[in-house]
């Protein structure tokens, strides 16, 4: 009977964190839907950013027969600093989602190191923070809480601080790492280049039918303001979009642990009975036994 008590036990046990998993579950599927909606505004305002960029800097490099001379669009081919800036949760029960981009920073660093090329980290979420200091790495700079609530104004007077090391020649280039989200089941790591502008990610070679106008004087001053603001924002977008791949990880995962929850209940009452049964079928025999050692 003891056994029975410890298989009925271990059944309520296992329905009581199936009834938690499948309430996180439900709280990250409510969670991405607000955060989708965020993202899709977002994108539409860093697209408008981004075209603006890419008008100024083709002007810019029209009127100058030197090509586009700005110290954003400076690229260095063999940069001997790079500032990684990674982005995780400060939360874990999400799968794979942080250890994922983990490993692509950890590969970073061994790809720059075999160029002889020196590494700082900047650290974004509590998972990562975490896992390098265990690990004895130093950490340039970190912020905890922003990943689970992406603050613009906080967003990028971090990144404005990595920006500044940029233009004042600490560090050759910024490179942005995180889960990105593409849909309800998928998440990708997603590695950008910050500073310098990578002229890949405009248009600057096509012919420009814009009617923009811009004084030559102003063209600098305008194309560094919108440069800031471009950096600022690819921050907090991909704050936006590793939050929704954060949301739809924990929600696959919780889904995975409550399906798992309920495979073992079924397991569990199943050997319940057969014990049941057993230590019935022991009962009966020992009254039969009984009853015959007494004829």
């Amino acid at each position: 009977m003891a056994n029975l008590k410890e298989i009925k036990r271990k059944i309520g046990s296992v329905k009581n964190t199936q009834k938690t998993t499948n309430a996180m579950k439900l709280v990250s599927s409510a969670k991405l839907k607000r955060t989708e909606e965020l993202a899709k505004k977002s994108r539409v305002y860093a697209e408008k950013l981004t075209e603006l960029l890419n008008e100024i800097a083709q002007k810019m490099q029209n009127a100058n027969a030197e090509g586009l001379d700005n110290v954003y669009f400076r690229e260095v081919k063999k940069p001997k600093m790079v500032d990684i800036v990674f982005i995780t949760a400060d939360k874990g029960l999400c799968g794979g989602f942080n250890s994922q981009t983990i490993k692509r920073v950890n590969q970073m660093i061994a790809d720059y190191k075999a160029q002889d090329t020196k590494v700082r980290l900047r650290a974004v979420g509590r998972k990562g923070i975490d896992y390098f200091k265990f690990n004895n790495v130093e950490l340039n700079d970190e912020i905890i809480g922003l990943s689970a609530a992406p603050d613009f104004a906080k967003a990028a007077e971090f990144i404005t601080e990595v920006a500044e090391a940029y233009v004042n020649g600490e560090t050759d280039k910024i490179v942005l790492v995180h889960n990105g989200y593409v849909n309800m089941i998928t998440q990708e790591v997603r590695e950008g280049q910050v500073l310098p502008v990578d002229p890949s990610t405009l248009e600057l070679n096509s012919s420009s039918t814009s009617e923009l106008e811009v004084e030559p004087d102003d063209d600098d001053t305008l194309l560094d303001a919108l440069v800031k603001r471009y950096v600022e924002y690819t921050m907090y977008y991909s704050l936006i979009d590793s939050l929704a791949a954060e949301h739809s990880a924990r929600m696959q995962a919780m889904d995975a642990a409550t399906t798992n929850a309920k495979e073992m209940v079924k397991e569990l009452n199943v050997k319940y009975n057969k014990a049941r049964q057993e230590a019935i079928t022991t009962e009966l025999i020992e009254i039969i036994s009984g009853m015959e050692s007494m004829k």
